[in-house]
């Protein structure tokens, strides 16, 4: 099996790369040889497979980085929410043109005779508005209230409707938003919620621009990585013309966030500056603050686990890492 990865040298492209790298097979069948794309080659994991690394331009996708016989292409590759606020022409040139040309590949190698392949894509909880007060069914009707969710959720139908064509097998997940993310802060508006638990734990001060009972839905990097590699693998056939799925995350306030980090580290808190930012906040405000996620539930997707053990996974798994990164002795 031939898998290609775009967005591979962002924080959950890397992951599932040495996931994969480190098992060595996919829903029981051995991988053959693994392509990765970024705009910068990104770096090869240590595998029993040849790795090819590319870097280039997603919205002009060489055909090399969805290579010949490929079965399965995770579309990771995005401009995040507060950029593409920023920047409304570079988002849709990523997010729209991006998905464009991912179709284009996936259609070739349908025309050359090779088989669908299955497309895991990265959509989002942005692609929805409610705030709050909201807790979304599956049925729920998309209603971005910013650009990137309005990207994403176009996105979605794109790849449902070339999945319809025979195209490709494609599964959109709509992704919490994911923390503790390692390295440093970025451009998504909803960076801070990595922040206020990474860089108290690193020793460094930072900021919160909303109030501690500001509720949001959440899932661990461990949990994404293991959601993206599912998707990959299950059997769609239930899955019918609705392609997308929300996953079942946590809903947790700001405060609780606050609380694990000093349950696992006391006293670290103190690190956080209540700063109220009201364009962070404006964007978030807008994102929903649950979902039931029954659908993803049914079709094998496994609950995130609790704030605590999300905690102290970044400590073991990546705080030295990020330290070493960020050269913070």
């Amino acid at each position: 099996m031939k898998i290609a990865i775009l967005g591979a040298g962002g924080f959950l492209g890397r992951r599932v790369a040495e996931r994969l790298a480190a098992a060595g097979t996919l829903g029981g069948r051995a991988i053959t040889g693994m392509t990765l794309f970024d705009i910068a080659a990104p770096p090869a994991p240590a595998a029993p497979f040849p790795v090819a690394t590319i870097g280039g331009d997603v919205a002009e996708l060489p055909e090399a980085a969805i290579p010949t016989g490929t079965e399965v292409v995770f579309h990771l590759a995005a401009v995040v929410s507060g950029a593409a606020e920023a920047d409304y022409d570079l988002g849709r040139r990523v997010n729209l043109r991006g998905t464009d040309a991912v179709i284009d590949a996936c259609r070739r190698l349908v025309a050359a005779g090779g088989k669908a392949p299955r497309v895991v894509f990265t959509s989002s909880i942005a692609s929805f508005s409610g705030g709050q007060d909201a807790m979304l069914g599956d049925d729920a009707k998309q209603m971005p209230a910013n650009s990137y969710g309005a990207q994403k959720a176009a996105a979605e139908l794109l790849l449902s409707d070339a999945t319809r064509r025979g195209f490709m097998d494609a599964v959109s997940l709509r992704l919490p938003t994911i923390i503790v993310r390692t390295g440093r802060p970025n451009k998504a508006a909803s960076s801070f919620f990595s922040s206020i638990v990474r860089e108290p734990l690193l020793g460094l001060p930072t900021e919160l621009p909303v109030p501690d009972g500001f509720r949001v839905w959440v899932g661990s990097p461990n949990s994404a990585v293991s959601w993206l590699i599912h998707a990959a693998a299950m059997d769609t056939a239930s899955m019918g013309l609705d392609r997308s799925l929300n996953l079942p995350g946590l809903s947790v306030t700001v405060g609780q966030i606050i609380g694990a980090l000093d349950q696992v580290r006391q006293g670290a808190s103190a690190m956080v500056e209540r700063k109220p930012d009201p364009v962070i906040a404006g964007i978030v405000g807008g994102w929903p603050a649950g979902f039931t996620a029954e659908r993803a539930r049914a079709l094998g997707f496994t609950p995130n686990e609790g704030l605590v053990e999300l905690v102290r996974a970044f400590v073991a798994e990546d705080l030295e890492p990020t330290r070493r990164e960020r050269e913070l002795g």
